[in-house]
């Protein structure tokens, strides 16, 4: 079983990627979370990703594929994976397949799930995070305690910069231009479907899992 969840920030993909995890006991793989991993674990690709981004700059294409490379290679993968995040642009699709084919003709089955802009930024807007443990809350339907305490750990309960409308905009036309085109890609390459995020969260993951 392995997956790509597409969609837009804030459509939910994170909290499907976790339900799947947990019935199917395959990892979710994200990007951000390898670099970060590699980045702790003083690998030789963490130091050089380490330096690259001190230095301000992007890590290369070329990079990010070998970072995934590796971690797709890993035991936990063997009877599958979700990607979270990854491949973002088309030349990081092409990348892909071609690491696929060579850990043994592996085929995908691409899920957008699907939520309109201004749905999305509502969503976000509402978010709410803890400073101290990262407890996410929802100033409509599960608001912190009064005075904005975390319930968990009684850490300060705040909104984060990405949160804010101006901030998701630009997200999302970022995503517009450059991870939309993975759509008509995947229409084009693999297995692609798409479920409406605006259902429950049990609803979307029944789609999900009939898709599975």
């Amino acid at each position: 079983m392995h997956i790509i969840l597409l969609g837009a920030p804030g459509v939910g993909k994170g909290t499907q990627a976790k339900l799947i995890m947990a019935k199917f006991s395959i990892p979710q793989i994200s990007t951000g979370d390898i670099l970060r991993a590699e980045i702790k674990n003083e690998t030789g690709l963490g130091k050089q990703v380490k330096s690259i981004l001190e230095s301000g700059e992007l890590v290369s294409e070329g990079l990010i594929l070998q970072i995934v490379e590796n971690r797709l290679k890993q035991p936990d993968c063997e009877n599958g994976f979700i990607l979270d995040g990854f491949p973002r642009t088309i030349p990081q699709a092409d990348g892909l397949a071609e690491i696929l084919k060579r850990l043994g003709d592996i085929h995908l089955r691409v899920i957008e799930v699907s939520v309109p802009d201004a749905e999305i930024i509502k969503r976000l807007t509402s978010r709410r995070t803890c400073s101290n443990c990262g407890t996410m809350y929802n100033m409509v339907d599960n608001p912190p305690a009064s005075g904005n305490i975390c319930t968990v750990c009684g850490g300060n309960v705040v909104q984060r910069d990405d949160d804010k409308a101006e901030t998701i905009q630009n997200r999302l036309a970022v995503y517009r231009k450059n991870t939309e085109p993975l759509i008509e890609y995947y229409k084009k390459h693999g297995e692609f479907f798409k479920v409406n995020g605006m259902q429950s969260i049990e609803s979307v993951f029944e789609d999900v899992l009939r898709i599975i």
